[in-house]
């Protein structure tokens, strides 16, 4: 910009125009042009200032050279004035907007005039200049337009390919090492990722797994392919991306920052990182990581999100293919040699008498070389522009083949004698200028002293030139022509003005075939592409029908059962719904499911073997298939479960009558494996009505029949009604209260007394389970015992009874010798770590071992007697007692005795009970035994349910020790014993 002085004493004269045409010319961006046009408003004393805006239609990205600001009351102004071919003036008359170019978006030259300005004269002198300038600022937006457009076209289509490389690994055969190899060649090609790593993330195990890693700074860390804990690699920046489910990019520090914990490092320190999540549904299920270790090699936010993109296409799109487009090296070339041919012109401008005619030719051959014109037409259309300022009736344009060996002529014009339309490389002038790769003025002295020197080769052909001047055709680094004019008259020389306008034309010329070569390079890209893509079309039709038929055969396999050739439960479920369809659109009509289950199946596998089962199934399905009509269904559902389904029964009776056909029919002796066998089963039915909503919900209603069918006794038929559901859904409730009271501590232990009959001494208790329902009060183990052992909550209520139990028991502390019995199921004995999971609560609880004695009854031990043996043997010698509960009542009661590391036993109260009857002597005799045989093998005797005085009496004489039952004291919380004087509850 011009000083305050210069800007003060000079007009807009021809020298100021010059100056500023050729700066104007040497712009290449549109802030270059812009800078020039502010330049020039900014030499007028009248302007106060001025700048230029482009990028209108979004006011947040707009761009103004000088930077302005611009105020938001102003834009309706602005765009008002991009509408308009005449200047545009503000409601304050000190600022005018004067339209540049309309294409390919408006620009603006905004102006603030002084007070007292000379609008008028001012803007009439910035006319023509504005034009020019315009026209030039059109070409350079459009150029930028074309070139953003390029790059972003080049982009997609490496994006494109890569995809479908790693859609060609993921359908591929080849092996999961080869395939990673593959992913991660692609992924080098979009982008630096020469140390990459793949993890992968299980949510369920909450494990990892490095499933691909190359470091050039490191070896593995981890076994590839192994499952580790998810904890192995906490607080890494890893650990970060999988926990958090986001991204992370930077060196130490930064990630440093990106997290809210501390931060562990392994392996080398790397100079940028990047890792990405891999999501599915939002869930992390692993990551993608690359580093580098080099300070000129980082990452960038559009490496972000190429890898993100990548990880969203799961294990099968991890990477994509990134690669530098040529473009921008063209782009940069192809604007030095606009720069190049800038300064050319920058000459040329110098002829002051030229310049309005000057002006006018270069935007003529400026908008020719992006005009929609065959290349025939652009060369004529040159030529005639060029003949305009020089002397061009001798004109002609020369190729390189492709091969470089042949000159080929696509133009020419000669008075004298025209060039072959092609000839092979020689040493002439156009040879010359085109092994320099530089313009060439010569006259025939010059061309004498080149023969000389034996540039060129001598005898000229034709008539000799007066004057040539030849210009090389430079794309890139690469001369691929020249443009050449030449002069048999002695009056007509070219000079430097003229070099400098046929080297812009040249550069036109150049820039031209270069598009067009662009243009025809991409349109056979895009052929190829399409080729491709028709070719993988049709070879995927071809595995889409393979597909089907395939899917088909497997249909028809997976909907029917392998062993009996029966539908399976699958098409079980499709035929109900349709039927539940079809009832919904008839209201009145019914169907019929028989749920049935062979009686003993498990006796029939276990003792003749699975192969005669499988025969027992094949003979029941034949005879289920003989019992019913068409369109009505058999099939197997599960191991020996069957059902049949009656689309159309009219009363509840038809379906009974069908399941007692099906009895009857399996009642038949069948002969397998040489034995003579007649089954039986037990069936559940279920009418389906309009009630019914889906297939589940009628297999769910005779399943419970079939449930209470076996209840009854088996070998019969239930039909399903609303009792039967409501008795489902109390045992479905009861389960979930238990659940319930276990997490609330509902469950407590009551204490019985045991006693020594001679004195009333408290010696011990025994622990009983009660439960403190919140609305039904105080519930005993007879109301929910059956619950909890079949919903498998029993042992969890067990063990959480015997750590209570034994914590309350230390309580008792003035009594330290008072054992406590605690009563151990079969289910606790099948355990081998029964006992030392045992001894190990005692240990958490304080208690003694030899205040804890565990009773076991009969039935425990009919179980797995050694079993049971070795496990006592294992409590006695932690000094853990055991107690025979109800003795008397099983089949071999006294064989234990002699055999088991027993401290106790308890008589059954079944005895107790008759020993106040009068002349009882049996009952009398066989306690007296117990007696006797219990002291000889010393073991001591609990008597049970002792309610009356007379029986004390009887046991006491009879010399029984200790006993325990309602006259002695009933069950209650341990509060109630450790109160002073308490008395009977």
């Amino acid at each position: 910009m011009m000083d305050a002085g210069v800007v003060g004493s000079l007009s807009l004269d021809g020298s100021l125009q010059l100056t500023w045409l050729k700066r104007l010319i040497a712009a290449s961006t549109p802030a270059e042009v812009a800078a020039a046009i502010v330049t020039l408003a900014q030499t007028w004393p009248d302007c106060a200032a001025a700048c230029v805006l482009w990028g209108l239609g979004e006011p947040a990205s707009h761009h103004c050279m000088p930077p302005s600001r611009i105020d938001a009351v102003d834009w309706p102004w602005l765009a008002d004035a991009g509408r308009s071919e005449l200047p545009s003036w503000h409601p304050d008359r000190h600022h005018v907007a004067i339209r540049l170019c309309l294409q390919p978006e408006p620009a603006l030259l905004l102006l603030s005039l002084r007070p007292g300005h000379d609008a008028a004269g001012f803007i009439d002198m910035l006319a023509a200049p504005m034009q020019l300038a315009g026209k030039h600022l059109q070409r350079v937006l459009e150029w930028v337009e074309l070139r953003d457009s390029h790059q972003q076209l080049e982009r997609s289509e490496n994006l494109q390919r890569a995809l479908f490389a790693i859609s060609d690994l993921a359908g591929s055969e080849r092996d999961m090492p080869s395939m990673l190899r593959g992913i991660h060649a692609i992924v080098s090609t979009l982008m630096y990722a020469e140390n990459f790593f793949i993890v992968l993330h299980n949510i369920e195990q909450g494990t990892i797994r490095f499933l691909y890693f190359v470091d050039v700074e490191s070896e593995p860390l981890f076994e590839l392919g192994r499952d580790l804990p998810l904890s192995t690699i906490e607080h890494t920046l890893t650990w970060y991306v999988i926990n958090d489910g986001k991204a992370r990019m930077g060196d130490t520090e930064e990630l440093r920052s990106q997290v809210s914990g501390p931060v562990t490092l392994i392996g080398a320190d790397s100079y940028d990182w990047l890792g990405v999540p891999m999501l599915r549904d939002g869930q992390p299920h692993g990551a993608l990581v690359v580093q580098s270790y080099q300070q000129d090699i980082g990452f960038t936010d559009e490496d972000l999100a190429l890898l993100q993109f990548v990880g969203s296409h799961i294990l099968t799109a991890l990477e994509r293919k990134q690669t530098k487009a040529d473009l921008e090296q063209r782009v940069q070339l192809r604007t030095l040699q606009l720069a190049e041919a800038n300064r050319g012109l920058q000459l040329e401008i110098l002829e002051r008498q030229r310049a309005e005619h000057l002006q006018a030719a270069l935007f003529q051959i400026a908008e020719l070389s992006t005009a929609d014109i065959d290349q025939a037409e652009f060369y004529r259309r040159v030529h005639a522009v060029v003949g305009e300022l020089l002397n061009a009736e001798n004109f002609f344009i020369a190729l390189l083949s492709d091969d470089r060996q042949q000159l080929t002529f696509p133009y020419a014009v000669d008075a004298v004698k025209r060039p072959p339309a092609a000839r092979p490389l020689g040493h002439a002038l156009s040879e010359y200028v085109l092994r320099r790769g530089a313009a060439l003025r010569a006259d025939n002295a010059d061309i004498e002293e080149l023969e000389r020197q034996g540039e060129i080769a001598p005898g000229r052909t034709g008539a000799p030139a007066m004057s040539w001047l030849g210009v090389p055709l430079i794309v890139g680094d690469e001369a691929i022509g020249l443009v050449t004019v030449q002069s048999y008259s002695a009056s007509v020389v070219y000079g430097e003005a003229d070099q400098e306008l046929l080297s812009y034309v040249a550069l036109q010329i150049a820039n031209s075939l270069t598009r067009r070569r662009s243009a025809e390079s991409l349109k056979h890209a895009y052929e190829q592409l399409e080729h491709r893509v028709e070719e993988r079309t049709q070879a995927l039709r071809k595995e889409i029908t393979e597909r089907e038929r395939i899917q088909d055969q497997l249909r028809h396999q997976v909907m029917h059962d392998s062993l009996t050739g029966l539908p399976n439960r699958g098409y079980l479920r499709d035929r109900i719904d349709r039927a539940l369809v079809a009832i919904k659109h008839e209201p009145g009509r019914r169907c019929a499911l028989l749920y049935l289950d062979v009686d003993r199946f498990k006796i029939i596998n276990d003792s003749l073997g699975h192969l005669a089962g499988d025969e027992v199934l094949k003979e029941v399905a034949s005879r289920l298939a003989g019992c019913v009509r068409h369109p009505d269904l058999v099939a197997r559902l599960a191991g020996d479960e069957f059902a049949i389904l009656l689309e159309e029964v009219e009363t509840a009776a038809l379906a009974q009558a069908v399941a007692q056909r099906v009895l009857d029919a399996l009642g038949l002796p069948m002969l397998i494996a040489g034995k003579e066998l007649q089954g039986t089963a037990s069936i559940g039915i279920a009418i389906g009505d309009e009630h019914y909503q889906a297939a589940d919900e009628v297999l769910r209603d005779a399943d419970i029949a079939l449930y209470r069918a076996k209840e009854l006794g088996r070998k019969r038929y239930e039909v399903f009604d609303e009792t039967l559901a409501k008795n489902v859904v109390d045992v479905l409730a009861m389960e979930g209260e238990l659940r319930v009271a276990l997490r609330h501590d509902q469950f407590e232990p009551h204490y019985q007394p045991i006693c020594r009959l001679g004195d009333g001494q408290v010696v011990g208790y025994e622990a009983l389970l009660r439960w403190n329902h919140p609305q039904r009060g105080l519930l005993w183990p007879g109301d929910f015992l059956k619950i909890a052992e079949d919903s498998g909550l029993i042992e969890t209520i067990d063990w959480h009874m015997f750590e209570l139990s034994c914590r309350l028991l230390m309580q008792h502390a003035e009594h330290s010798d008072t054992f406590m019995t605690i009563n151990i199921s079969a289910l606790h004995l099948r355990h081998a770590d029964f006992d030392g999971r045992l001894i190990r609560l005692l240990e958490r609880t304080g208690l003694a071992p030899s205040r804890l004695v565990a009773e076991v009854t009969e039935g425990a031990l009919l179980d797995n007697p050694e079993r049971v043996r070795a496990t006592l043997d294992r409590l006695r010698m932690a000094g853990v007692g055991a107690a025979l509960d109800d003795f008397g009542t099983g089949y071999s009661s006294l064989s234990y005795l002699h055999s088991l590391p027993l401290r106790m036993l308890k008589i059954d109260r079944a005895f107790v009970h008759e020993l106040d009857k009068d002349h009882n002597t049996s009952t009398t005799t066989v306690v007296a035994a117990i007696l006797a045989l219990a002291r000889a093998l010393n073991i001591q005797v609990i008597a049970e349910g002792i309610e009356t005085e007379t029986q004390r009496d009887v046991l006491l004489a009879m010399g029984c020790e200790m006993g325990q039952g309602y006259l002695l004291g009933h069950p209650a919380p341990i509060r109630h014993w450790l109160e002073p004087d308490c008395v009977d509850a």
